[in-house]
């Protein structure tokens, strides 16, 4: 007997019957989208209030009168709102790749058991009223992807404010080393964020495995 059929003796794997399995799978599937939108929506209040009080920060330092290096202050507090506002919208993609991955077990498990109900859509029929159409009626925009662009225009915002308060390039005054290493600190952040945050979820992957025996013997 193989690792893996071991595994599978041990936990009664394959002696469900097979509607048993497909109706704990489909509510499994339910549950965790839910759990996946909840935890969806967490993430942006939680990035948003980070956004929001470093954009606060940004424009106050900025308006200060007698703060020394304010300019220098204020780019650093601009490469970090970059930062936040980039991994809120790599969040927001992956929270939407997880979430229609198990709207797509759902699609493909219901119809055994509760019928194509997820997969129906039910609206209403058009009508030719421009106000209750165009303003007033309900359309089929997609909640989270609206959030995806407005996360995406935050990251676009924080460029400018960034490449507002850099001193001006002369080549006749020396670079500024804390520029230079906030700059790059921000650039390696951004670079592992989008390249190193992948999952492993597409390669083969094996588990090692150890089992505890005990026994009773006789005093």
């Amino acid at each position: 007997m193989t690792p893996n059929e071991q595994y599978k003796e041990c936990f009664g794997l394959g002696k469900v019957p097979k509607h048993k399995i497909a109706e704990s799978a489909l509510q499994h599937a339910l549950d965790i989208r839910k759990f996946e939108i909840s935890l969806y929506w967490q993430r942006a209040t939680y990035f948003w209030t980070l956004i929001a009080a470093t954009f606060a920060g940004y424009f106050a330092v900025l308006s200060a009168e007698h703060m020394k290096d304010k300019e220098f202050n204020a780019y650093v507090l601009a490469c970090v709102g970059l930062i936040f506002s980039l991994a809120w919208f790599l969040t927001n993609r992956g929270s939407k790749y997880w979430q229609e991955n198990w709207e797509n077990h759902i699609d493909m498990l219901e119809d055994g058991t509760t019928g194509p109900l997820y997969k129906t859509v039910l609206h209403r029929p058009p009508v030719t009223n421009l106000l209750l159409s165009a303003i007033e009626g309900p359309a089929p925009f997609s909640v989270s992807q609206i959030n995806h662009w407005v996360s995406l225009f935050t990251v676009a915002v924080w460029v400018p404010l960034v490449l507002t308060v850099l001193p001006p390039f002369d080549l006749r005054y020396p670079v500024s080393l804390n520029h230079l290493m906030i700059g790059a600190i921000t650039t390696l952040a951004l670079l592992l964020m989008i390249f190193r945050t992948k999952p492993n979820i597409f390669e083969e992957q094996k588990h090692l495995v150890y089992v505890k025996r005990t026994t009773v013997i006789d005093g």
